[in-house]
């Protein structure tokens, strides 16, 4: 069986691992020339996805890159001084098992575990799909696949090819920046953040970097004229956002003409009924995106993309079988995904000063109260913190390999 894949970052290099080891013909296509190292942000694997990465062999290389975060440092703006506050354990009250570290790290590693077996094809892009299963690209020659996996990311292009430009969606009411700074402006173990009312301003680094990234994270009163293309726009709409958030915010905000590395966009759901038509299926974030930065959706890439090959695998090419199979068991986590996105919008950014007041509230008690505890309380709601540890991975060794 021939598979094409478009999207070098998480899901696609996570299928076509799967796929490959099971004598399937993959090829993986990716728009940027090289594999993108394009500064990024922290990403975090939970339970779910840290079982996917034992299980094809990396988890090591996953812990080895890890950011290394201890402590979250709260800066407030009624106190002199920050709040100190216990990052492993407020992670942990989330997740008994959890990763964070740099989205560039992990598509090196899944990348590493695919390419012996997989073929990639760099600086290239689909330009159109038959309805048999041809497709043409902007350089490569036109060839035929039994299967196109669109795994392109929240802009996808494959997505645009198949379904067209009208997609439903949600503006989550927020927006997401990230920054690459220098090293000094950050201390290594250690988050630093500046919470106020709609907006919040973090900066961080790990041991293995060469620069630390500043985070910012707002909800405007209004949704932004905004063109997640214009780069310059999106550099004077951060700064504007985020003015006189204090001389230390400044520094960070100083670096945005500057910087090697910036991402901007908007924190928006995708919200399909269905990711798959005729030959072609969306996985990760080109389909069902919860929203960047409040909805786990690193970790739904990597279990989507793992349930997605392995449906195919198990459907033996049967391509409409498989991609319904998918759908139907990943039908419940992505519908859960999204409530919790919804939630996690508007609390980790909060809109009031008493909304910000309780959220770091929260967390200082966290900090401060036995693990056994806080955690006992986290798994009564699965649905909500505790959800991706709730997720449980299938077993598919015993129907194929």
């Amino acid at each position: 069986m021939q598979v094409l894949i478009s999207g070098a970052s998480i899901a696609g290099p996570v299928v076509a691992y799967w796929l490959a080891r099971s004598g399937w013909d993959v090829t993986v296509v990716e728009r940027a020339a090289t594999l993108r190292k394009a500064g990024g942000h922290a990403v975090d694997l939970f339970r779910p996805a840290m079982e996917i990465s034992e299980r094809m062999g990396v988890s090591t290389r996953v812990q080895a890159r890890a950011t290394g975060t201890t402590v979250l440092a709260v800066h407030r703006p009624w106190a002199p001084e920050p709040a100190r506050i216990d990052y492993r354990k407020l992670i942990g009250v989330v997740s008994d098992r959890h990763v964070e570290i740099m989205r560039d790290d992990l598509s090196e590693i899944y990348y590493d575990a695919s390419r012996d077996d997989a073929e990639y094809i760099f600086g290239d892009q689909i330009t159109s799909i038959a309805a048999g299963g041809n497709v043409t690209f902007e350089h490569s020659r036109d060839r035929q696949f039994d299967v196109i996996v669109g795994a392109d990311g929240l802009h996808s292009g494959v997505r645009r090819l198949v379904f067209g430009d009208d997609v439903p969606e949600t503006f989550l009411g927020g927006y997401l920046a990230v920054v690459s700074v220098p090293k000094s402006l950050a201390r290594e173990g250690e988050m630093s953040g500046y919470f106020e009312p709609r907006r919040v301003a973090m900066v961080y680094t790990a041991d293995h970097l060469d620069d630390a990234r500043a985070v910012f994270l707002f909800r405007p009163e209004l949704p932004l004229d905004y063109d997640h293309r214009d780069g310059a726009r999106q550099r004077a709409q951060l700064r504007s956002a985020f003015a006189g958030m204090g001389a230390e915010v400044d520094r960070w905000l100083n670096e945005v003409e500057v910087t090697p590395a910036f991402y901007f966009d908007a924190i928006t759901q995708l919200e399909m009924s269905t990711w798959s038509r005729g030959r072609v299926t969306l996985v990760g974030d080109a389909g069902y995106c919860p929203g960047p930065a409040v909805g786990g959706s690193t970790s739904l890439a990597v279990y989507g993309a793992y349930v997605l090959a392995n449906e195919l695998v198990c459907a033996r090419g049967d391509h409409a079988a498989a991609f319904a199979a998918y759908e139907h068991r990943m039908e419940q986590p992505v519908l859960n995904s999204r409530a919790l996105a919804r939630v996690n919008a508007k609390t980790l950014v909060p809109g009031s000063q008493w909304g910000v007041r309780a959220l770091i509230g929260v967390a200082r008690a966290v900090s401060v109260l036995p693990p056994k505890l806080t955690r006992a309380v986290a798994r009564l709601n699965d649905k909500g913190i505790r959800l991706y540890d709730s997720m449980l991975v299938p077993d598919y060794s015993s129907t194929h390999w």
